[in-house]
């Protein structure tokens, strides 16, 4: 079951940028940062119901898929990961290729098995748990069977 609703852009000009770029191009333009690799995350607004798209670092293993929610280590957890705890069902773009997923957030050995990973992909993330007193959200992307 797909999202639906009507799409809001993002606010930051340079997230509502790449996203445009990447969908318009099916992933081949606008799918790295920082030299590395993103996927496209859709979520629902909690309050809105409007579709949120976000570029993620992409972390995958095993066809799943974990969103850090580590905002360069902000004090507060980034939108996106207030509306996959209030509709766990998310839209993910690797590439060309559109899958819908479920997510949940994880903790435990489970959560560290994937920050590791999440830094293996994208060493920035040690330093943004280090900038920041909050535990930084792993969320689980696991495809809808």
């Amino acid at each position: 079951m797909p999202l639906t609703g009507d799409y809001e852009p993002s606010a930051w000009p340079d997230a509502r940028d790449q996203v445009e770029l990447f969908e318009k191009t099916q992933g081949a333009e606008g799918n790295t940062l920082l030299g590395l690799p993103v996927v496209i995350i859709t979520t629902s607004g909690k309050r809105s119901g409007k579709l949120r798209k976000t570029p993620l670092m992409r972390v995958e293993h095993e066809g799943r898929y974990a969103a850090v929610a580590s905002v360069g280590g902000a004090p507060t957890h980034p939108g996106w990961y207030h509306n996959m705890l209030a509709s766990p069902l998310v839209e993910l773009q690797d590439g060309a290729v559109r899958q819908d997923y479920t997510a949940r957030e994880l903790d435990g050995a489970e959560r560290e098995t994937w920050w590791a990973r999440a830094v293996d992909a994208f060493p920035d993330y040690a330093e943004y748990a280090a900038a920041t007193t909050r535990k930084i959200p792993v969320m689980l992307l696991e495809p809808l069977s």
